[in-house]
């Protein structure tokens, strides 16, 4: 169905009064909604009387203050008596020229680098190392443990407690 002159001023009035692409196709019958966003656009009509969807401001309540607790004794809570976690003691390792270069470096030797990669001198560790990339000095160096996990003790319950309350 073509767009005739009725149609126009009809499509004209329904966007003017705030009426969506889709709900003009519904009431004009024989056109989809992007016809009637692209007759519109083609016709010029940019303006509306108001929005298609108006926008809802939301409103929060404020909270109610929370009552002001009557001093009362203080509550003892038994504290969990826990040790300080030791640093990780720093390795020196010694860092002698490798035994590998680039070109020479196998599959069960140390990839350690050793140097800077821009100079000429410029190595690989190159010791031997069996399971994984590199020798056991310069594992313990790349791969540090696991940082135990908290026990929640009766101070953590507490803490976790007085979150809620």
């Amino acid at each position: 169905m073509g767009w005739t002159d009725e149609r126009v001023e009809l499509l004209k009035k329904l966007w003017q009064d705030g009426l969506s692409a889709s709900q003009i196709a519904k009431q004009l019958g024989g056109v989809t909604r992007n016809a009637v966003i692209g007759k519109v656009h083609r016709l010029g009509l940019s303006g509306r009387a108001t929005p298609s969807k108006p926008q809802r401001t939301v409103f929060k309540a404020p909270r109610p203050a929370r009552p002001a607790a009557a001093p009362s004794a203080p509550r003892r809570i038994a504290e969990a008596v826990s040790s300080p976690q030791q640093p990780t003691p720093l390795r020196l390792v010694d860092e002698a020229p490798g035994l590998a270069t680039v070109l020479t470096l196998g599959a069960h030797m140390c990839k350690w680098p050793i140097g800077d990669p821009a100079l000429d001198n410029f190595t690989f560790c190159g010791r031997g190392c069996d399971p994984g990339p590199y020798c056991l000095e310069h594992a313990h160096v790349a791969y540090q443990p696991a940082q135990a996990k908290k026990k929640s003790g009766a101070a953590e319950l507490a803490r976790s407690l007085r979150r809620y309350i």
